[in-house]
């Protein structure tokens, strides 16, 4: 997939230029990949991110794989927490399905799961949770993590994130939008009525 035009975006401190990438012939995002921006991006994010959500005192980081897997190593870090979770949307033999919860992804054309390891639901199951991911667009992968913390019997108190996108997932995640701690904002694009490429940005 490649893109001839970016968005710039400020990430915390840190300017990143993101490509524009269509997923249809109305709507265009801009793609952020957090694995591709090294480590010292990684780790400046989490610290920023940690900062953020440090005032309402989480015990354990909860993450999506895989982009929110560096971000959860890094913001567990600058916490002082010695541990994270991370909740995988890739079938695996030792998932199973009794800790999942069904998602569906603006970057996804299926429906995938969202799953715990069973052998780590005794290391969130009544404690504080930071639900962290790299971007929340719809919300649907925060609203599945959400789902999936409280049925192990945890207490989401905070959500970070390296951006949202959008404005679609205040509706999609309610009342628990208020938890959402972010580094940055991007609109989504539609292409102009009058046609060609001409981008007009979009906060729904």
């Amino acid at each position: 997939m490649t893109a001839d035009r970016t968005y710039r975006a400020m990430v915390g401190s840190q300017v990143v230029e993101l490509p524009l990438v269509s997923l249809s012939d109305d709507l265009t995002i801009a793609l952020l990949i957090s694995v591709d921006h090294g480590i010292a991006f990684s780790e400046v994010a989490g610290r920023e991110l940690a900062d953020l959500m440090r005032p309402a005192e989480p015990d354990i980081v909860v993450s999506v794989a895989t982009m929110g897997i560096p971000l959860a190593i890094e913001a567990s870090r600058a916490l002082e927490l010695d541990d994270y979770v991370i909740l995988h949307k890739t079938p695996k033999i030792h998932l199973g399905e009794t800790w999942s919860e069904p998602v569906n992804s603006i970057t996804t054309d299926k429906q995938q799961r969202l799953r715990m390891d069973p052998a780590r639901v005794d290391v969130v199951r009544g404690r504080r949770v930071a639900v962290v991911d790299d971007i929340i667009s719809t919300g649907a992968s925060t609203l599945a993590a959400l789902r999936l913390v409280r049925r192990i019997g945890a207490e989401p108190v905070v959500i970070g994130t390296l951006m949202t996108e959008g404005g679609a997932w205040r509706g999609a995640l309610g009342a628990d939008a208020d938890k959402v701690r972010s580094l940055g904002s991007m609109p989504l694009f539609r292409r102009g009525e009058a046609g060609g490429d001409e981008l007009i940005e979009v906060w729904d």
